[in-house]
């Protein structure tokens, strides 16, 4: 979660901080409707804040910032037609037990849950998985306040001109204030653990995407290793909790991996061998349980973190690629490298628009030199016709996006239509877009 303090707001990672002239927290969807008035009357810009997991200065401003913390929790359900209406502010976490409460679950989630479900979406947030979407995919409408106060219903059927748009937005076009989710019936899952090297697992992607519901592996650098991570349904009614490894995920397993990066960060000639030994204690395991406690694992050790889409077919030839470069110019780097799948969609700003997609996340740990590691990893991406993950760090500037993203000027139109006057700027989106 992001920390305030005096109206200094910093996010999870540290590695942005602004301060705001103001800070909001309502806590009603009429509260919300008299903060962008008053911004409006004033001038000032108005930036929304989820939970501060993004990489990048989304959330920075110096004028006015405004969480919805308080507008959290499940709204109603339509019981008939699968569909959960869900305020903007509730995290991850909250929505799945809320959702298992009532006999529901998300079809797909991400390994972190501590977001807004807004800000979730807004940045095109994801899990694995070939025949699912990102997380905005599953979802049928959106209630907005627009820049000029006024209350906009979007899906499909409702001002559908703004629906691919809204889906993943970067909090640009109004504030999203509640969710309509399409949901599935709660099920348990069975998760397994294994390691492998990482040729045998290139050589099978296409059978792990088919055979398994979620599947995603983690290549452990300057090694031939990968962790392989598959998750699928269960029907064994004698499963009936998941086995209890909390313990081992937040004090041994993130305590070791402090401290082993610690060591990193004070001799960076050590992360070869820790990266080795990392690889060496994958753990060959299986858990099982309600799918919401499956999803996410604890994330106490702090880093820098990009990550891209890639056309799902060039998996392989992009990880040899950094291989090579690796090989090549000896990257002090131990964190391992996440390799992910998305299904296709039709967001206009979705990194898998239009394309089944490959994400490939690289890291870095809090304090050591990312910059040129992630340059060259850059790259790489970049040549095999890369789109970035909008909360995650990247170079990319409006030029470069709108090559890669087909529907770019199109967003950017209906942003001019819903915000002439450009209350959700701030100067880094406004790089980005070229404003």
């Amino acid at each position: 979660m992001f920390s305030i303090k005096n109206n200094k707001w910093k996010n999870w990672s540290e590695t942005v901080m602004s301060i705001s002239e103001t800070f909001y927290q309502p806590k009603t969807l009429q509260e919300v409707i008299s903060i962008v008035k008053k911004c409006g009357e004033n001038r000032k810009t108005l930036r929304v804040v989820g939970a501060g997991h993004s990489f990048t200065p989304l959330a920075a401003t110096s004028e006015c910032l405004i969480s919805l913390n308080h507008l959290s929790g499940i709204a109603s359900i339509d019981h008939e037609h699968g569909l959960v209406d869900v305020w903007a502010g509730t995290t991850l976490k909250e929505l799945g037990e809320l959702l298992h409460e009532q006999g529901y679950a998300m079809e797909n989630l991400g390994d972190i849950n501590v977001q807004t479900l807004a800000g979730a979406i807004s940045t095109g947030t994801h899990g694995t998985g070939i025949q699912f979407g990102s997380i905005s995919t599953q979802v049928t409408g959106l209630t907005i306040v627009t820049s000029f106060g006024e209350v906009l219903e979007v899906s499909e059927q409702y001002n559908g001109d703004y629906f691919q748009a809204l889906r993943v937005s970067l909090g640009m076009l109004g504030i999203i204030v509640k969710i309509k989710l399409r949901v599935i019936p709660s099920h348990q899952l069975l998760s397994e653990s294994s390691r492998m090297s990482l040729d045998v697992c290139l050589n099978q992607l296409n059978e792990f995407n088919q055979k398994n519901r979620h599947f995603e592996f983690f290549w452990f650098p300057h090694t031939k290793t990968v962790q392989v991570k598959r998750m699928n349904g269960i029907h064994d009614e004698r499963l009936s909790g998941k086995k209890s490894n909390t313990f081992n995920e937040v004090v041994v397993e993130n305590g070791v991996f402090w401290i082993l990066s610690e060591m990193c960060r004070l001799q960076p000639k050590l992360s070869k061998l820790i990266s080795t030994i990392s690889a060496k204690g994958i753990p060959t395991a299986k858990q099982f349980g309600d799918s919401y406690s499956l999803y996410a694992t604890p994330r106490l050790v702090k880093f820098r973190e990009m990550e891209y889409s890639v056309p799902a077919e060039s998996m392989g030839v992009v990880l040899k690629d950094i291989q090579f470069a690796l090989e090549k110019d000896n990257f002090q780097v131990h964190f391992p490298i996440e390799c992910r799948y998305v299904k296709q969609d039709n967001i206009w700003l979705s990194p898998a628009y239009n394309r089944d997609a490959a994400y490939i996340a690289v890291h870095m740990y809090k304090g050591m030199d990312f910059q040129k590691y992630f340059d060259a990893i850059e790259d790489i991406f970049h040549y095999h016709n890369g789109r970035p993950h909008w909360g995650k760090m990247h170079t990319m500037q409006a030029e470069e996006l709108e090559k890669v993203y087909p529907k770019f000027n199109d967003f950017l139109q209906v942003r001019a239509e819903l915000d002439p006057n450009g209350m959700f700027l701030n100067d880094y989106v406004r790089r980005l877009f070229g404003i």
